[in-house]
């Protein structure tokens, strides 16, 4: 059975300053008996499960802790400490261009991710003629994705991204770009990816796309959780926090 079990997970970063570049400094520190290196904590004692079925929405202001516990669920980041058990097939779309080769065919580069993933030949057949209808490239899927625009690369990567049914789905935002056509395509493509993940993770500032496809929430602020439950409970104590910010910052403009 599918499961993200995250127990006190915390992360934090090395911050480089000038002294930390410095040898003397160093050599200084190390005689002193100080820390020559500084951190600074992103994600602090971070606990939570999900189970099959579970579909979680992060939110938080800019600069959270989002989008580094979206890299530790995906493997991209090993917490410092704590634990983290992620049973299951992991899909990640943090970036939809990630692992693209620019430099082969479209083709190709569906062949690869296939072969990546240990698709045998009939597989990959059924995965590139769905490309094939989903995208509509035709010939230009012959050709270097180097030569593509920005909008048929878009095509490409996000149907490749999405052509393998993970158990775990791992988003950063839902996709917002392209043109009308594409984009209807795609959210109706994107649904049927969701649904056939056993857990997904979404983080997201649109309170409209988690209530669509969220049954629990996250609230991330500066890296400690404020709050994780039923959606409905979440939102309200998160709408209170983002009200007092404002009230704050409109007092401080003032006295200004």
């Amino acid at each position: 059975m599918s499961k993200i079990i995250a127990h006190d997970m915390s992360m934090s970063y090395p911050v480089l300053t000038n002294s930390s570049l410095s040898l003397k400094k160093k050599i200084i520190n190390y005689l002193c008996g100080k820390k020559s290196s500084l951190s600074t904590s992103s994600l602090d004692n971070i606990t939570f499960t999900l189970y099959n079925g579970d579909r979680l929405g992060l939110i938080g202001i800019n600069g959270a802790g989002k989008s580094t516990l979206l890299k530790l669920l995906s493997g991209i980041y090993t917490p410092n400490t704590g634990s983290l058990i992620v049973n299951g097939n992991v899909s990640s779309l943090l970036s939809l261009q990630y692992g693209m080769k620019l430099w082969a065919t479209g083709y190709e580069n569906i062949r690869l991710r296939c072969l990546l993933n240990n698709l045998n030949d009939s597989q990959i057949e059924k995965i590139t003629k769905e490309i094939e209808d989903f995208t509509e490239l035709g010939d230009a899927l012959e050709k270097p994705v180097n030569t593509y625009s920005s909008g048929m690369t878009l095509r490409l990567s996000f149907a490749i991204a999405t052509s393998l049914k993970p158990d775990i789905l791992i988003l950063d935002e839902v996709i917002g770009t392209g043109d009308n056509y594409f984009l209807d395509k795609a959210n109706a493509r994107m649904k049927s990816f969701i649904q056939h993940s056993s857990v997904m993770v979404l983080a997201s500032h649109s309170e409209q796309i988690i209530r669509q496809f969220c049954n629990k929430v996250l609230w991330l602020d500066k890296g400690v959780v404020r709050g994780f439950g039923c959606t409905d409970e979440v939102f309200k104590g998160y709408k209170s926090f983002i009200e007092n910010k404002k009230r704050l910052f409109t007092v401080v403009e003032i006295n200004l």
